[in-house]
């Protein structure tokens, strides 16, 4: 009988082809974060059993841009940058699970397949999206890390543009930011193939980094926008009042979660 192998689709002879290794991942990258508040009801109703709103400020929102370089633990992608390199923003929330408090991504657009893929493994609700921020370079035009430095960022999705920002940095700052400085909560969720048959897959998870080195944060502000699009639903989460934004580079390792529980989910 013939094996296959591979982490993840397609499995073939070989196993090259798997759009995915197996962890443990490394990202370096470069990120843009703005915080906001908005109404806590919008922040509920993303938030499935057993999940509830964070006790404290529960209405904080992060949207976040990353520019990020990946591999797996030989790095060989590195040397063969489009397997590489991709771009994401996303959504970040926080909620509460048995009295603990967590992140968790709502919503989050990238622009290569096997972050989708890598996505879908984690639980994170990945999409396609066009994604762009400044880069940072200490030569020519570009925006040195520095105070009164500027940067822009951009995501559009289905040829709709959904959101877009302009953060001026001020001072170094000690972290960059607090919605998204917990352990993440995510759903891994998968229909049976039989209709009427609920979820195949459905389970509550905790990941986090498995180890995170970043340079120093910046604190600034922000002009924050988003738009509304006939196939998303990020203008719900409407600007109340801005927080703050940050600007860091870090490196991060992934190396698996850990189920909280399982079949408990409502989701159709």
């Amino acid at each position: 009988m013939a094996s296959v192998r591979g982490y993840f689709h397609p499995k073939t002879a070989t196993g090259s082809a798997s759009l995915i290794p197996s962890p443990p991942w490394h990202y370096s990258g470069d990120l843009l974060t703005v915080e906001y508040r908005t109404d806590p009801a919008r922040v509920r109703e993303l938030l499935p059993e057993p999940l509830g709103l964070a006790e404290e400020d529960p209405g904080a929102v992060a949207l976040i841009w990353a520019d990020w370089q990946s591999c797996a633990a030989s790095g060989e992608e590195l040397l063969d940058p489009v397997r590489a390199q991709y771009k994401e923003a996303f959504a970040v929330v926080r909620c509460s699970y048995k009295g603990r408090t967590y992140s968790r991504c709502v919503y989050i657009w990238v622009d290569k397949d096997f972050a989708i893929a890598r996505g879908l493994h984690q639980g994170y609700p990945k999409k396609l999206g066009s994604i762009h921020q400044t880069r940072p370079h200490p030569y020519g035009p570009a925006p040195r890390i520095e105070a009164g430095a500027r940067f822009g960022a951009t995501l559009a999705a289905a040829d709709r543009r959904l959101a877009q920002a302009v953060v001026t940095l001020r001072e170094e700052s000690e972290s960059n930011g607090f919605v998204n400085g917990h352990p993440m909560a995510h759903h891994r969720w998968l229909p049976a193939i039989e209709p009427g048959k609920g979820l195949a897959l459905d389970e509550l998870i905790e990941s986090g980094a498995a180890s995170f080195e970043a340079g120093p944060a910046w604190r600034g502000d922000a002009e924050l926008e988003l738009f509304e699009a006939p196939t998303e639903e990020l203008a719900r989460l409407e600007i109340r009042e801005p927080i703050a934004a940050y600007y860091r580079q870090v490196g991060v390792v992934w190396n698996g979660g850990t189920l909280l529980e399982s079949g408990t989910s409502a989701a159709e």
